[in-house]
């Protein structure tokens, strides 16, 4: 297509050069040029000859006059360019020092001023002086703006200062915000508590690729969880947990998230509800665990759904230990040391020996307190646990067993 563009060009040329020189033979025509009285005349064809020709000594003579400065331009140029490449070079090879003098030496001499600052303004932060990378940084000033408030924001989540963070890639000047730009604002907003707001930037990295997929959904989970942790009253748990899809709200962290701040609002129903949803749909350790430590009401109703899922997981120590504790928050201290005795077999470690020593505090049996107590540090460094007295350790876990009872349909409840 250029090529025809080209031919098509030339040829309507030629065509107007024939017939103007056509008419110019017909009629030379005559041009009378008189400057300071004294006249010069010529033909028209001759007065184009020589307007082009000065045209052409001007053309050249600026030429040779400009060789010395674009051969000096040029020069500059592949100095700055080789500095530029050095700097960053020295820069991956962890010479911070020389990176930073080199980058700026690129940067005040070159057309890559935003990309040799930029590393320059790292290279100082990495190597410890703050004072200059900010500098640097504001050197960029508003020809680059875009990459002075990344510079900025990111100096300012090194220091632990996300509201600043948030202010630089704000400014109207850096509008609109790169990829890295956008990725660091959401990150800003998270650190400054404001982790619903990182929520809503999920849709414009995805949209721009600003992350891995993968790094993007462990993100949008664990801002989900933020987000739900950081709700004011119940009104706005609610809207960000409906707001959520299907599948982050069987995710176990974000349920949990959802339940506890429930909890600490006093949305008992809500709290236990999310997460026993949660768990018919998939079964998760850590949930069953929060389900029994959670700090609501509702024993009749949370040891009725702990009934329902032993057939089902019979070995979860998670589970047993879960229902220990509502045995316990009951006030059923022989159902709840059965089910710890076979939470503790099941290796349920640490925490329900733990929750054993509680158990025997509350009864006034200190030595068995003691023990426990013992116990649940030596479950924690891996060391040989210590035998409760009147029975050794594995007689008593041996006859956990009989702490289960079945109703007229087989299934497994909790005495009492």
């Amino acid at each position: 297509m250029n090529l025809f563009r080209s031919v098509l060009f030339w040829l309507v040329l030629a065509v107007l050069g024939a017939l103007l020189a056509q008419v110019l033979l017909q009629d030379p025509g005559y041009v009378l040029v008189r400057y300071r009285g004294t006249d010069y005349t010529t033909s028209v064809a001759a007065g184009i000859g020589i307007l082009l020709a000065g045209l052409f000594v001007l053309v050249l003579a600026w030429t040779l006059l400009r060789l010395p400065f674009r051969a000096w331009k040029r020069h500059r140029e592949r100095q700055a360019r080789a500095k530029l490449t050095d700097g960053l070079g020295a820069y991956q090879r962890g010479e911070y020092a020389r990176a930073e003098q080199l980058l700026k030496q690129a940067a005040d001499s070159g057309d890559a001023e935003a990309v040799a600052r930029a590393h320059a303004a790292r290279a100082a932060q990495a190597r410890g002086d703050d004072a200059a990378a900010a500098a640097h940084a504001e050197a960029l000033g508003e020809r680059h703006a875009g990459t002075q408030a990344v510079l900025l924001a990111q100096q300012a989540l090194a220091r632990g200062d996300a509201n600043a963070a948030v202010a630089a890639l704000d400014a109207p000047k850096a509008q609109p915000l790169s990829p890295r730009g956008l990725r660091l604002r959401a990150q800003a907003l998270a650190a400054a508590g404001r982790s619903d707001e990182a929520y809503g930037l999920l849709g414009a990295l995805r949209q721009q690729q600003a992350l891995p997929t993968a790094q993007l959904d462990a993100l949008q989970a664990e801002w989900a969880a933020q987000s739900l942790q950081q709700a004011g009253d119940a009104n706005a748990l609610a809207d960000r947990w409906d707001a959520l899809p299907q599948a982050l709200r069987t995710t176990p962290g974000v349920v949990a998230a959802y339940a506890q701040r429930a909890a600490a609002l006093r949305w008992d129903e809500a709290a236990t509800r999310s997460i026993e949803q949660a768990l018919d749909a998939q079964w998760d350790e850590g949930l069953i665990g929060l389900y029994g430590s959670l700090p609501v009401s509702r024993l009749e109703h949370r040891r009725a759904q702990v009934e329902r899922w032993l057939p089902a997981h019979p070995s979860s120590p998670a589970l047993l230990l879960a229902a220990a504790n509502i045995a316990q928050a009951q006030g059923q201290w022989p159902q709840a040391d059965s089910w710890l005795h076979r939470a503790i077999a099941q290796g349920a470690g640490a925490p329900a020996w733990e929750a054993l020593g509680n158990g025997a505090m509350n009864t006034s049996d200190e030595t068995r307190a003691r023990l426990a107590y013992a116990n649940a540090l030596r479950s924690q460094r891996g060391e040989a646990l210590l035998d409760l007295p009147g029975r050794d350790l594995r007689q008593q876990i041996a006859d956990t067993a009989a702490i289960e009872e079945r109703d007229e349909h087989g299934t497994p409840r909790l005495k009492g």
